[in-house]
């Protein structure tokens, strides 16, 4: 019983890293119809703004949390201005393939040696040492991921459920143009769901760089999987973009500690394929 809560915080933690990139993810999607693929160079950058705050500037963790939200959500802000606007008649493929093109330069200007180079960064846990609940053992550092994943999440369904800014975000998932004509001005709702979408990549990056290791290449195998996510939760879908979170990362913590850790991805990827092919348009609707 003590192994299978170990292994219940442990994908409390994950699930909650991966539901905050997620949101982001599928918010754009929701609003902007853009499946963006930048995202995950968004989220890598966000963990190195984090150790740039910390390394080069010295401030606190949660200074530099909060600077790495700021940066990469006015970095996504432009992005939208500048890229993704101007591309918003063209065929479905062309955003695509400059978001593409968004990501490998991030992780080009931060590979280059005179930015942060190629090598991985190590970021020290702000709350080091691990507490004792009943025989099993939690970091502080994950115990904080859950916390505060879970309030990010709490504030973020607060903000569109009972703000007016919120509702317009809503609205223009449900229909742009119907959102358009009756006074919503898109361009900011557009560019504000990006900046959010930014915010909460690098949240989740600051959470979990101190337990990982912060390389160019993680924006990478972040998208891969919140892209699984957000399919396995319906596109669109703010919930089940948080479901579909968490079920994978259960699926791949239990798996990859009852199977083996070398096939916890493939685990989590094969139980993709079983849902979707159980209920092809994801657990959700989109919208809901």
């Amino acid at each position: 019983m003590t192994i299978v809560l170990q292994q219940l915080f442990n994908a409390l933690a994950l699930g909650g890293v991966y539901a905050l990139v997620a949101l982001g993810l599928t918010l754009v999607y929701g609003v902007m119809r853009v499946p963006n693929f930048a995202h995950g160079g968004l989220y890598m950058l966000g963990a190195y703004l984090t150790y740039a705050s910390l390394d080069r500037l010295g401030v606190g963790y949660v200074p530099a949390l909060i600077i790495a939200a700021l940066g990469v959500a006015l970095l996504a802000a432009l992005l939208e201005r500048l890229i993704f606007y101007p591309l918003r008649d063209a065929p479905h493929v062309h955003p695509m393939i400059a978001a593409i093109g968004v990501l490998f330069f991030l992780e080009a200007l931060i590979s280059h040696p005179s930015v942060f180079g190629p090598d991985f960064k190590q970021i020290a846990e702000p709350l080091p040492g691990i507490l004792n609940l009943g025989g099993v053992t939690l970091t502080w550092q994950r115990l904080l991921i859950i916390v505060a994943s879970l309030l990010v999440m709490w504030g973020l369904n607060f903000f569109l459920k009972r703000t007016l800014t919120g509702a317009t975000i809503e609205a223009m998932s449900q229909n742009r143009e119907g959102a358009r004509m009756v006074g919503i001005n898109t361009n900011r709702v557009g560019m504000l769901t990006f900046a959010i979408s930014g915010a909460l990549a690098a949240v989740a990056a600051a959470l979990v760089a101190p337990i990982n290791a912060v390389t160019p290449a993680m924006g990478e195998v972040m998208n891969l999987k919140v892209f699984a996510i957000i399919i396995l939760g319906g596109m669109g879908s703010v919930p089940g973009a948080i479901v579909g979170a968490f079920l994978l990362a259960f699926t791949e913590v239990f798996g990859g500690f009852y199977i083996s850790l070398d096939f916890a991805d493939l685990i989590g990827f094969t139980m993709l394929v079983i849902v979707l092919a159980i209920r092809p348009q994801g657990l959700f609707q989109r919208g809901t």
